[in-house]
C-alpha cells in the first residue's frame, strides 16, 4: 500500500487510530531512522497507521531564521516511505499554528483530529506557543487523553550527537565522510535539470544546471567529479554556489 500524503489538516480524512512522530527530519539522519523505525514496528504491533507529521515551512523560517536545508521535501518524503510510513501529513507552519499553545496542540490535533494512541519524539523536542511543551508535558497530557509518550534518546556516533545542525557543520567544513555515517548514507543534492544560459558550450564547456535557489544549501565550493551520461562515465567539476564567470544570483548546482 503507497504511503499517503496530506497536505494540510484541512484534507485530513476519517481518520483512525494512530502511531505517530512529528518533527522537522531534514535529512532523515540516523538519529530520525531510529524514532521512524520505533514509530513502524509499534504501529504494526499494534496493528494501527504509523503517521510522520512535518512542515512545509519550518518554524526558523517562518520567524526569519532559514537554515539550509539537507533534504528536499521530496527525498524526504520519498525516504519515510522507503521506510514503511503509513502517512505523511505536511502541515504549514504560520501564524495561526505558531499561537497554537502546547496543550491545545495535543488536546485539539493530535488527540482529537489524529486520535494518537503512542507518540514518539526526540529527546529534545519542543512543540507549541513559545516552544513550552515538551517530552514532561506531553507524558502529563497522556494518561487523561488515552495514549502513551515515548521519548526517544538522541543517538550518538563516536561521542558526538547526530543532529541535522550536526550534519549542516560537517558539510560546511569539507568532512563528508563524517557527515555520511551520521546520516547513514552518502549526502546527495537532487533536483531537476534546467536549462541555463547556454553560455558554457559557446565556449566549449557545456553543463548541467540543478537549480537550487529555494533553499539554503549546505555545501557551497567547487568539487572534482564523477558523471554518469547514458551509462558513460565522465570526469567534471561541479560548482555549488553563485555562478563564478558570469555573475548571477541564483545558488545552482552546476556541472561542466
Amino acid at each position: 500500500m503507497p504511503m499517503q500524503l496530506i497536505r494540510g489538516l484541512h484534507n485530513l480524512k476519517k481518520q483512525s487510530s494512530c502511531v505517530l512522530t512529528i518533527g522537522n527530519f531534514d535529512g532523515v539522519h540516523t538519529g530520525h531512522q531510529e524514532i521512524i523505525k520505533r514509530l513502524v514496528a509499534k504501529a504494526h504491533e499494534l496493528k494501527m497507521s504509523s503517521l510522520v507529521i512535518s512542515f512545509s515551512v519550518t518554524p526558523e523560517s517562518y520567524f526569519g531564521r532559514p537554515k539550509a536545508r539537507l533534504s528536499s521535501f521530496r527525498d524526504k518524503h520519498l525516504f519515510l516511505k522507503s521506510m514503511g510510513v503509513d502517512k505523511h501529513l505536511l502541515i504549514r507552519f504560520n501564524n495561526s499554528f505558531s499561537q497554537t499553545s502546547a496543550t491545545s496542540f495535543v488536546e485539539n490535533i493530535l488527540v482529537e483530529k489524529l486520535k494518537v494512541r503512542h507518540c514518539f519524539i526526540g529527546d529534545d523536542f519542543r512543540f507549541g506557543k513559545d516552544r513550552l511543551g515538551n517530552y514532561g508535558l506531553l507524558e502529563k497530557l497522556s494518561k487523561p487523553n488515552n495514549f502513551i509518550a515515548e521519548k526517544v534518546e538522541r543517538v550518538s556516533f563516536e561521542n558526538q550527537r547526530v543532529s541535522s545542525s550536526a550534519v549542516r557543520r560537517c558539510l560546511s567544513s569539507g568532512n563528508f565522510s563524517m557527515a555520511e555515517k551520521l546520516l547513514g548514507r552518502p549526502f546527495a543534492i537532487s533536483g531537476r535539470v534546467s536549462h541555463g544560459d547556454k553560455k558554457g558550450r559557446t565556449i566549449g564547456f557545456p553543463t548541467i544546471n540543478v537549480g537550487i535557489s529555494r533553499r539554503l544549501s549546505p555545501v557551497l565550493g567547487v568539487f572534482n567529479v564523477l558523471v554518469e551520461i547514458n551509462k558513460e562515465i565522465c570526469h567534471g567539476v561541479c560548482n555549488v554556489g553563485k555562478r563564478p564567470t558570469v555573475g548571477g544570483e541564483k545558488t545552482l548546482l552546476e556541472v561542466f
